[in-house]
């Protein structure tokens, strides 16, 4: 499918309160066929998804430690992580260590996926995501792990108020780029 195309198609999609603010940009290379072009989205006409570009509103993470030591991001841990803890130590840890252990743990799975999904997003990538979005059903966008997939259902029409307001535990857990574009469409409900 040609850009212009999907770019109308996936248009076509976003909820009326999004439809003058969120845009889905290209750029290409003529003269250079070997370099993808890169693909982005706007919204208020700033760049705001590319994934390459450190220029972006979103913080971008380099290295797995950066995501441990970032103190913004809240991670809850249940009883059942920390008795897993207690039950794998078999007893011999302090109890305020089991949690920190579990946070741990939680925090550097968080981490492996979020670095998994801060793959370089480039123009083939870009149409290969809008073309799954488009053929599959919404729930499977939203419940995905692809970034780009979660985006592109948040600023769906097809998603409702109330799902988007039930959505709020999940978002928590998700990349700040998806939670940037569930505020988004949160504010605009």
């Amino acid at each position: 499918m040609t850009w212009s195309k999907l770019k109308k198609n996936l248009e076509s999609f976003l909820c009326p309160a999004l439809k003058d603010r969120v845009e889905y940009r290209a750029s290409s290379y003529r003269y250079l066929p070997d370099k993808s072009g890169t693909c982005y989205i706007a919204v208020d006409k700033k760049n705001v998804f590319k994934m390459s570009d450190r220029t972006t509103l979103i913080r971008w993470y380099q290295t797995e430690q950066e995501i441990k030591n970032d103190s913004t991001i809240q991670i809850p841990i249940s009883t059942e992580e920390i008795e897993a803890v207690r039950n794998e130590t078999k007893g011999m840890v302090p109890e305020e260590r089991l949690q920190v252990i579990a946070r741990s743990r939680k925090l550097s799975e968080y981490a492996k996926e979020l670095m998994s999904a801060q793959s370089s997003l480039s123009k083939s990538n870009f149409t290969v995501a809008a073309n799954t979005f488009l053929t599959t059903p919404i729930e499977e966008s939203l419940e995905s792990n692809e970034l780009l997939l979660n985006i592109l259902a948040l600023v769906d029409r097809r998603v409702g108020k109330k799902r988007i307001i039930n959505m709020a535990e999940k978002i928590k857990y998700k990349h700040p780029i998806v939670q940037y574009f569930y505020e988004l469409r949160l504010s605009a409900v």
